[in-house]
């Protein structure tokens, strides 16, 4: 018998459990200021809180949205935005029967996929969670970088107002679109939170816009970082790049160009941006564009294997049985072929066997079969299958998810 009970978090219980998420992160507690202020970014639906009594000691949350994925059509998600158990709390099943009642409604509600950000990567594969979109960080020394010659120019900048940044963002973003694999769509409730919170009047991060011969097309949003010390006075600010989304590579060569002119800056840093984004092939000497990290930028989590997997396209190869195991969910356990014509259940022999969470490695294209095969993560029945999946679940843009939650 537990000595918890886990179930949907009440409307007068959103605030305690903010809290409890707070402390779980070693975060402060939230102020009455800054409650009235964001507290509605934290609605009751969808959160799963377990409770000692009326005392919630863990908190699993998600909010609804929506996910771009390999060949341009975008699936329900749901995205698991804040995760945690009381100190005094864990290891003793409190998150595992959160995490549980979360998937359980995905799937009663039909949502084929979940995604999150782990905190700590070794938490969420036994949830059926893998790792499948990476993000590098760069760093550009200033004023050495600059852009070549031959990259594309066009358009103007503007630096927006914090009003402006919170009332044109939004629909830039629309505008802009899920372009890429992995992208999410960010529904009305994550603005305040994530980008008004940082970006708007009692922000610190300065926002500019690009606009091209259609309109604005891209925004850049970042933050400066003052270097100056007193053995170092004159030493020059650091601009930390939060997000940076264009439409075409136009507004992206000139949102770059624009980090790399702003004076008094010694470098610009910038996080969590697509693997194959080609900064450096865009600078005069290539050498000056530095890769100083590459993280897990997403976790992807099949829900309903069979219509995650059907509502990708492939490219062009014989088919693959796919043996999935979900223990969580038993329902997707089976047998899936893929072909270039998309993905059914089957009763055939299997070529290559994986649990649910390496399932998400493989969906978006970031991991090819091969690769998890020799991780000891898919057991190969026939040898000759690995090379045809790698085939049919490339993609020609690495997936990128490039939004904060």
């Amino acid at each position: 018998m537990t000595d918890f009970d886990v179930r949907p978090v009440a409307e007068d219980e959103r605030r305690a459990t903010f809290d409890l998420l707070g402390r779980s992160l070693h975060s402060d507690r939230i102020s009455d200021e800054s409650w009235a202020r964001y507290g509605d970014s934290w609605p009751a639906a969808h959160k799963f809180g377990a409770f000692d009594g009326h005392t919630p000691i863990g908190i699993a949350s998600a909010f609804d949205t929506e996910i771009a994925v390999p060949g341009g059509a975008v699936l329900p998600l749901g995205a698991v935005d804040g995760v945690g158990v009381r100190a005094d709390r864990t290891r003793r099943g409190v998150l595992t029967a959160m995490m549980a009642a979360q998937l359980e409604d995905f799937a009663a509600r039909g949502i084929p996929l979940a995604a999150l950000h782990a905190s700590e990567p070794t938490i969420y594969g036994r949830f059926g969670y893998g790792s499948a979109a990476l993000g590098k960080t760069v760093w550009l020394p200033v004023p050495a970088s600059r852009l070549h010659e031959r990259v594309p120019v066009g358009g103007d900048v503007r630096m927006l107002t914090p009003e402006e940044a919170v009332k044109e963002i939004p629909a830039l973003y629309r505008r802009i679109g899920l372009h890429r694999a992995g992208m999410i769509g960010r529904p009305a409730g994550w603005w305040p939170i994530a980008h008004d919170r940082i970006a708007g009047p009692h922000g610190s991060h300065v926002v500019v816009v690009h606009s091209g011969p259609d309109g604005d097309d891209g925004f850049v949003v970042y933050d400066t970082v003052d270097r100056r010390t007193l053995e170092s006075p004159d030493e020059g600010a650091v601009l930390k790049v939060r997000e940076l989304h264009a439409a075409d590579p136009v507004a992206r060569a000139a949102l770059w160009r624009f980090l790399l002119s702003v004076d008094l800056v010694s470098g610009v840093r910038a996080r969590y941006r697509p693997v194959d984004e080609p900064l450096a092939l865009m600078l005069a000497d290539h050498r000056h564009a530095r890769t100083t990290d590459i993280e897990d930028d997403l976790w992807l989590r099949p829900v309903d294997v069979a219509a995650a997997l059907g509502a990708r396209t492939y490219r062009a190869a014989d088919p693959v049985v796919l043996a999935v195991t979900d223990r969580m969910l038993p329902a997707n356990t089976g047998h899936y072929e893929v072909s270039p014509g998309g993905a059914r259940r089957t009763d055939a022999a299997a070529d290559l066997a994986l649990d649910v969470d390496t399932l998400g490695m493989l969906y978006l294209g970031q991991w090819s079969a091969t690769e998890l095969a020799q991780a000891g993560r898919v057991e190969v029945r026939d040898a000759a299958a690995a090379a045809r999946a790698d085939e049919l679940f490339t993609t020609l843009a690495a997936p990128w998810c490039g939004t904060f939650f």
